[in-house]
């Protein structure tokens, strides 16, 4: 049974559980088995046999007397047939040889067991009666019963059944409701059509795209238009019933807001709105008055800053491209594949001949001329030709990515943003902007920021403007607001800013209900609904796809300079090819001239 501090909190709830009939077969069997069972574990006390213990003493039984009908004369067993390779003990198991008899032997199979009546009808074991219990005090109280054939009986006498009311209500005992009470609470009752929910609006000047709320002077009427507005209708039009409901906005006598987004949620606490839709955003201070639907944006929050106008390009760019480890490499190997020609040809094209410095030269400005493959120098040796054919390979490698992380390296210099690092705005003092009203002030707060140095904007045209204006001129050095929300300033000035890490988890944006309202699980059902559909991408189109005409830029674009790691066997290749090139080269030059080098030899020992 449950402790109290269980019980405390689900007074008045009902519930259900199987029904095991007290019997002395029942009895006996509890203490034999709990005699046994400290016999076995003397060190525990609590020792008790639940209904799926007794429900497992009755399967076994049912087993027992299923094979003894079944009897015993083809009790062979046959090997599954289960791969060697099988990773799992299956291929120990045999199959029984008797199960088919067994199995129509349990079929039939019917007895008084523990937990009361054993039968099959169908192959399906017939389900027990299940008491009705009603939690009260320290624990449950019975009402009544519910069995397949009957349904809800006070008791499984027949007879007394026969003389009860047919309603289903007289059928039980009394039920005592949470509260002490035996009144059936209504619960939440979903409106009529008599009946509409009132729905408050944010009223505000900017970022209009998400809610806006037009009055007619002449009608004293108001128009409800924007993003959240057409997903809220969407989204109960999903619903599986009607659901009437009239918006009005949360403003003064003149128009103005009535007060903030926190003044506008707590309204629903006072009920004077039965819901809020707009751009509200889930967080957790007013989740302890109000309930949240779902989400229907994407959550979290981050900064925008300029991107910096890198005109004035570093004179010694161009040596970014490369570590300075490949850039040794590279005029090692030029050097030494320089150095292999001059081996293999000198000796026998003349291009290669001449004074030392003149050979040298020559040899130096072929093997660099290969970058643009602009020599002019004839190679005559074979083995000269496959050596340049494999580094001229690996120039081309190497100067194309040269050039492609070069480009990549001058297009990230014009889109690096002026500040990275939250820390380095708060270290310089700069001045930062947030949206008016919003919770990110409290963000910011946290942070460490000045509140002296914080400024406020309430559309896009105004935080352009504070960055047009700096933050020694009266503007700001960067912006704080919901993904959302920079999306769209990023969709009117995306060659301009640009948005950086880091992003501070938030809920996104949600409808607010009462707490405990029954619509909750069913909005967010149909959010779900609408958002993954082709719906929700029809919203977002209507009015956010149409403002963007730049391309989309990230936050996080890098250019790493390539290194040694990149190339290294690419040099191997040009670097054995190479030596096995002089290594042939040496061979055959002595098999060549042995002749020669033998008359030598026997003039010196001479």
């Amino acid at each position: 049974s449950p402790n109290h501090s269980v019980t405390d909190t689900i007074q008045g709830v009902l519930g259900i559980k199987p029904y095991v009939p007290r019997t002395k077969q029942l009895e006996y069997f509890r203490a034999r088995w709990k005699r046994q069972f400290l016999r076995d574990n003397p060190n525990k006390f609590d020792a008790e046999l639940n209904i799926y213990g007794l429900l497992a003493y009755d399967a076994a039984t049912a087993l027992a007397l299923a094979v003894e009908k079944a009897g015993t004369t083809n009790f062979g067993f046959q090997k599954a047939n289960v791969s060697r390779n099988s990773s799992t003990d299956l291929a120990t198991l045999s199959i029984s040889l008797n199960g088919p008899n067994i199995l129509r032997a349990l079929s039939t199979t019917s007895f008084k067991g523990l937990t009361g009546d054993y039968f099959f009808v169908d192959g399906q074991l017939q389900s027990p009666a299940f008491q009705i219990i009603n939690v009260n005090g320290n624990g449950g109280r019975r009402i009544g019963f519910w069995t397949p054939t009957e349904g809800l009986v006070k008791t499984l006498n027949p007879r007394i059944n026969k003389r009860m009311n047919s309603t289903s209500t007289s059928r039980l005992s009394t039920v005592i409701f949470p509260g002490d009470t035996t009144v059936v609470p209504k619960g939440w009752e979903i409106p009529t059509n008599e009946k509409k929910l009132k729905i408050g609006v944010p009223v505000k000047s900017g970022f209009s795209e998400f809610v806006a709320v037009t009055k007619d002077p002449g009608s004293n009427t108001a128009t409800f238009t924007g993003f959240c507005i057409d997903v809220f209708d969407a989204v109960v039009k999903a619903l599986p019933y009607a659901l009437p409901y009239e918006y009005i906005p949360f403003a003064k006598p003149d128009g103005e807001p009535a007060g903030t987004y926190n003044d506008l949620a707590y309204q629903v606490y006072l009920k004077n709105y039965d819901a809020v839709v707009g751009d509200i955003t889930i967080v957790y201070n007013r989740s302890l008055y109000i309930d949240y639907t779902l989400p229907f944006t994407e959550s979290g929050v981050s900064m925008i800053v300029p991107i910096a106008d890198n005109n004035r390009k570093n004179a010694w760019v161009f040596m970014k491209p490369l570590t300075w480890d490949l850039w040794v490499s590279s005029f090692l190997f030029f050097v030494f594949i320089g150095f292999v020609v001059w081996v293999l040809e000198h000796r026998i094209n003349e291009d290669f001949r001449g004074s030392a410095s003149d050979q040298a030269g020559t040899s130096f400005w072929f093997s660099f001329s290969t970058m643009v493959f602009a020599q002019r120098e004839r190679v005559v040796s074979n083995l000269s030709r496959a050596v340049i054919i494999i580094w001229c390979f690996v120039v081309l490698i190497l100067t194309q990515s040269y050039t492609a992380s070069l480009t990549s390296l001058l297009t990230v210099e014009q889109l690096k943003p002026t500040v990275t690092d939250v820390r380095e705005l708060i270290k310089k003092g700069e001045y930062v902007g947030y949206q008016k009203g919003s919770f990110i002030l409290g963000i910011l707060l946290d942070l460490g920021f000045d509140k002296s140095k914080l400024m406020v904007y309430s559309s896009p045209e105004e935080c352009h403007h504070l960055f047009s204006k700096g933050s020694g001129n009266g503007g700001i050095a960067a912006a704080f607001d919901e993904l959302a929300y920079i999306k769209l300033i990023l969709s009117r000035y995306c060659s301009k800013y640009t948005m950086i890490d880091p992003k501070f988890k938030t809920g996104g944006f949600g409808f607010v209900f009462p707490k405990g309202s029954p619509l909750v699980p069913d909005i967010s059902r149909a959010i779900l609904n609408v958002t993954e559909g082709d719906e929700m991408k029809q919203i977002e189109g209507a009015w956010f796809g149409k403002k963007s005409t730049c391309p989309e830029s990230s936050s996080s674009i890098s250019s790493n300079s390539l290194s040694l790691k990149s190339f290294w066997r690419l040099f191997l290749i040009a670097g054995l090819a190479a030596l096995l090139a002089l290594i042939i080269f040496v061979v055959m030059f002595v098999y060549r001239e042995k002749n020669v080098l033998r008359s030598s030899d026997s003039q010196l020992h001479m």
